[in-house]
């Protein structure tokens, strides 16, 4: 088995090829090539501590090749901000399409971060009208950052602005991209998302941090921070004005706090949720249909994008040399000592 650490994932995966995988992957899902069942959810002791197993069975090769099984865990610990760390750690496990070894092991908090991100680009690239040019990022974290790099790609920026809860945080930020991209800090959700053509909402928040009243029409909107049913970036009368689409209905219609809360207030029924971004892709739903239609991307991460991007991330590994390799497996007496 191949072991790929945080540092060795973040070099061998580009923000444009994690871009072109997440279009893969959405197109699979949605064309019904995939086998995923929901996320399990395990609550731990902490508040807010939880570990999510995502298993899916996906197609190899651009969707041509023999199916494999792959599957992400991850924990949520929200004890490790304080302590400098990410607050979400865990492995994506790769199996022989063949044998159903273990063929790899890879960091998936890069993994999360690169492709989560670039699932948003996707997004933004069939939601947000072509003459987008301001983009306002809500948040300071690693989804912030790489949301900055991802969306730009697709829509490249005249402005971007940031804002956080810690204003050092947003200023921080901002100063990484000073030589690569026109970001600012903004001391206020207001000032950021004023006229802003694309809004990228990658918070902790637990309580809505947007509001209808200050989204202009033919904005899009990237609803990334709120997965989980108790919590929600956006409120209700947002997103009872937007167009709303997501990664998996199915899932956005169990987890996602964004629509849960406005769906138990009776604002609108499940039809609400207009389709997937995979069936925009082929074609089997409208994305944005008029120029002044608020557009809102619900993000929940689907296991397929974790899988698609960590064969992706195992391919240029073992085609470089690089990784560990480590054996699992074996003859029934190796390593007994006799």
């Amino acid at each position: 088995m191949l072991t790929i650490d945080a540092a060795t994932v973040r070099r061998l995966y580009p923000m444009a090829r994690a871009i072109e995988d997440m279009r893969s992957a959405f197109t699979l899902f949605s064309s019904g090539r995939v086998r995923q069942p929901q996320r399990t959810i395990t609550p731990g002791d902490a508040e807010g501590e939880v570990l999510a197993t995502m298993p899916a069975h996906v197609p190899l090769g651009a969707g041509n090749g023999p199916g494999a099984f792959g599957l992400k865990v991850i924990a949520v610990q929200p004890g490790n901000i304080a302590k400098g760390l990410d607050p979400h750690v865990g492995v994506v496990l790769l199996l022989d399409p063949g044998t159903c070894e273990p063929r790899a092991m890879l960091d998936a908090t890069v993994i999360t971060e690169i492709r989560t991100a670039a699932a948003s680009a996707v997004a933004t690239g069939v939601l947000a009208r072509p003459d987008a040019e301001v983009i306002a990022v809500l948040g300071t974290g690693a989804q912030a950052r790489s949301h900055i790099e991802a969306v730009s790609l697709v829509r490249p920026p005249r402005e971007i602005r940031v804002w956080g809860r810690t204003a050092a945080h947003a200023q921080a930020l901002a100063a990484e991209f000073a030589d690569r991209l026109p970001v600012r800090a903004v001391p206020s959700v207001a000032e950021a998302v004023a006229d802003a053509d694309v809004v990228c909402t990658v918070t902790s928040s637990a309580e809505p941090v947007l509001d209808a009243a200050a989204v202009r029409p033919g904005t899009h909107i990237n609803a990334v921070g709120a997965v989980f049913p108790g919590r929600r970036e956006l409120t209700s009368d947002l997103v009872e004005r937007a167009r709303v689409l997501t990664d998996s209905r199915q899932s956005a219609l169990s987890e996602a706090g964004d629509l849960l809360f406005p769906l138990r207030e009776g604002r609108f029924g499940e039809e609400h949720v207009r389709g997937e971004i995979g069936e925009v892709l082929i074609g089997r739903c409208a994305g944005r249909t008029t120029k002044e239609e608020i557009t809102v991307f619900e993000s929940l991460g689907l296991a397929v994008q974790d899988v698609v991007a960590a064969w992706s991330v195992y391919d240029r590994a073992a085609a470089e040399g690089l990784g560990t390799r480590v054996r699992l497996t074996g003859t029934a007496h190796e390593g007994t000592g006799r």
